[in-house]
């Protein structure tokens, strides 16, 4: 990521080009052993004469079709040849020593050289050793992408492609400059690491992304081409500080072995935010990857993406060959829908968060401040560690954690009242015991919020079977605190609940695979969303929509079943011709393989669902994994693990394409502005694809560095004293 963004240019072997500008051109020579290389190679000539020949390949030139050069020696960085010697006979000297040795290429060879330096030249550098020499070392190794990393004993040996590979994986992950190959701290530090390594330029080490890049889309694209994989997608749009419209595109898809993944497919520029352009990029870039079997997509509340997703149904008829064919192809993200709701009972602020929150930005306005602060913690006895938070005008959670962590300090600003007259005459007023009697109501009233953001917006487990829950948990609370006597807190949960109508309030309008994930949760099925209806719908409508949930899942299980079986017969091969006697042998059989065949089928159609909805709810517990539970399972429901393959993968918003703009900030800042999209993308791209953990945002560890800190303040201080 540096200062001039590349096209894909394709990198020269520098090996071969500077050999094409010294030596000269190859002169053929007779070989001692003509007459048997001649014999031998009888054989393959008649071998060649005899195969056929393809009229429609094209003819190759005498330059293609000689056989490729061996690499030169790792001997010949230590000698020179001598020039005084006869040129029929002709000898190099050591380097190191001056010792002289016959090195004619067909009769001599290299091997008397590399004898001598490993074995006879006493001036000769143990660390300049042969580099294709392997030696036993212990090497990192990733055991698990959860558990980290272990070590485990290997020989290795010095590859320099190998080095510019790692290199190229560096700069992409670490989101490094190009220009970083070029400091004078990480040459002096590679030097003493491998003197060997040559260390490439910014433009080489560019190229080496751009082709690390291409290496990783191939790979990824033979994953989408395989057979019953289907992918979920979540989009985006966002402007980076070059003025330019960027929208990225994320596919969420569990693999083979049921594990769930995130891709970013693409990190492409787009001209405007209006809804056909949207669609029509996104169609775009399905095909180029060769997607064609798409489950759901799912975007924010803009109406844009209304006229987005139209296109692509309209689109999808043709080329979507997945058994659903986008009939619920669009979802709402949730998170965004929560935003609406609590930025509505916020809008009008309370008097007591202002004047919490102008109390808060006093004490962190300065560094004397804060210090007078932590001695009034002191003071207080407050064994709490850390510090308040500033809040984000823009992001109502934060209202959450700067109440949140300001009531774990309440004592801490009553001191501050009492001793400090520029705080206690601070414009508005401070806040009062009443202030922190009405922050403690509204803290209790955003925790739920705040904790059901956190759920729907996770990219790394199953989201999709879990948003019901909280979907029922949301509506139950603000039915509760509408009917408080807190007049205040009643007030705001009719805000939000008029809100909440908006968007979640006809739930026959809202996408039914919300419901099917919960059913295909084994803990759950089918009981938990008859229950949740009766409780917060009247009867008759608590019935019908169990009955269109139900009547929703035969259906999609139907289409599933006559897909996978339009499959088959397409993908079956015509039965070899029977002889008498075989049919005669099988005449016995035959009956039994149909009344299995009949069963299966008979299984198949009618009993597979109801079988599964039959059986026991499984036992809820910190430790359930549900895409274990069907991977064990899916042998026995064959269809309904297809579904809950698809299902299970559904984002229900899209923090997994926004979080790319993060990334996307860092790469384009003010500094790199000049990179071109297509290096851009390359980057963002092959970051997402290449690493094992999603990377730490600094604003989540301030509690975790105060805590450092405060450990090297006792640290320091005990060495004081000691020394004293």
């Amino acid at each position: 990521m540096g200062d001039t963004g590349l096209p894909p240019v394709p990198i020269p072997n520098e090996s071969t080009s500077i050999r094409s500008l010294t030596a000269l051109p190859p002169v053929p020579a007779p070989h001692r052993n003509t007459r048997k290389l001649a014999s031998r190679g009888r054989g393959k000539r008649r071998a060649v004469e005899e195969a056929p020949v393809d009229d429609s390949a094209e003819t190759e030139t005498d330059e293609g079709k000689r056989k490729p050069c061996r690499p030169r020696s790792w001997t010949w960085d230590h000698f020179t040849k001598d020039e005084t010697s006869n040129p029929q006979y002709p000898r190099a000297k050591c380097n190191w020593c001056g010792a002289s040795y016959a090195c004619d290429t067909h009769k001599n060879g290299t091997s008397n050289m590399k004898n001598h330096l490993l074995s006879q030249c006493k001036k000769f550098p143990k660390e300049a050793l042969d580099p294709t020499q392997k030696i036993l070392c212990f090497q990192d190794v990733v055991k698990d992408d959860r558990k980290g990393i272990g070590s485990s004993l290997s020989a290795v040996s010095f590859d320099v492609d190998r080095c510019r590979q790692a290199l190229a994986r560096m700069i992409i992950v670490d989101e490094l400059p190009f220009s970083h190959l070029e400091g004078e701290g990480f040459r002096y530090y590679t030097s003493c690491l491998q003197p060997k390594f040559p260390i490439p330029g910014r433009l080489t080490v560019a190229r080496d992304c751009w082709k690390l890049y291409l290496n990783e889309k191939v790979k990824l694209k033979s994953v989408f081409s395989q057979p019953n994989q289907n992918v979920c997608l979540t989009t985006d749009c966002w402007s980076s500080v070059q003025n330019l419209n960027y929208l990225c595109l994320t596919a969420h898809y569990i693999d083979a072995n049921w594990k769930l993944q995130k891709r970013i497919l693409n990190f492409c520029t787009i001209k405007n935010h209006k809804g056909e352009t949207i669609g029509r990029k996104i169609e775009r870039c399905l095909l180029s990857w060769g997607i064609s079997r798409v489950f759901s997509i799912t975007v924010d509340n803009a109406s844009s993406n209304d006229v987005a997703l139209s296109y692509l149904k309209n689109r999808m008829e043709d080329w979507n060959s997945h058994p659903l064919r986008g009939e619920f192809l669009q979802v709402r993200c949730c998170a965004h829908i929560l935003n609406l709701v609590v930025n509505d009972g916020l809008r009008e602020m309370h008097e007591s968060i202002l004047k919490i929150r102008n109390a808060v930005r006093h004490v962190r306005a300065s560094p004397g401040r804060s210090e007078r602060f932590k001695t009034m913690i002191k003071e207080a006895r407050i064994l709490e560690k850390g510090t308040v938070h500033l809040d984000v005008p823009t992001r109502w959670n934060s209202t959450f954690l700067i109440l949140e962590s300001a009531l774990k300090f309440q004592k801490a600003f009553k001191h501050l009242g009492e001793r400090d007259s520029e705080y206690a005459m601070m414009a508005g007023g401070i806040p009062r015991s009443e202030d922190w009697e009405n922050a403690k109501h509204f803290v209790k009233f955003l925790k739920i919020f705040y904790e059901v953001t956190n759920k729907v917006s996770g990219s790394t487990f199953v989201t999709s079977s879990q948003h019901f829950n909280d979907f029922c948990k949301i509506l139950s609370t603000l039915k509760h605190w509408m009917g408080s006597l807190d007049t205040i807190l009643s007030s705001m949960a009719k805000k939000m609940k008029s809100k909440y109508d908006k968007y979640w309030g006809n739930i026959k309008n809202t996408n039914m695979m919300i419901f099917i994930a919960v059913v295909l949760d084994p803990r759950y099925k089918l009981q938990l969303i008859k229950w949740s209806f009766e409780k917060l719908y009247e009867k008759e409508d608590a019935e019908f929509l169990t009955s269109k949930v139900k009547e929703t899942l035969f259906r999609v299980f139907d289409s599933y079943r006559l897909f996978g079986d339009n499959y088959q017969r397409s993908s079956r091969q015509d039965p070899p011709e029977i002889s008498t006697q075989e049919l005669e042998a099988h005449e016995t059989s035959f009956a039994m393989e149909f009344e299995k065949e009949m069963q299966f089928n008979e299984s198949a159609n009618k009993n597979e669902v109801e079988l599964y909805l039959m059986e026991a709810l499984e036992k809820s517990g910190v430790q359930f994994d549900i895409l274990n539970w069907w991977k064990v399972n899916s042998t026995k429901f064959p269809i309904l693990g297809l579904i809950a393959r698809d299902v299970l993968a559904m984002p229900v918003s899209t923090v997994a394409s926004e979080s790319a703009f993060s990334t996307g900030g860092r790469v384009l800042n003010n500094y790199r502005s000049s990179l071109t999209p297509m290096t851009a993308e390359a980057l963002i791209c092959t970051q997402n694809w290449l690493r094992n953990s999603p990377k730490l945002v600094l604003e989540e560890l301030i509690e975790e560095l105060e805590k450092l800190e405060l450990g090297m303040v006792k640290f320091l201080l005990i060495i004081f004293f000691i020394l004293i």
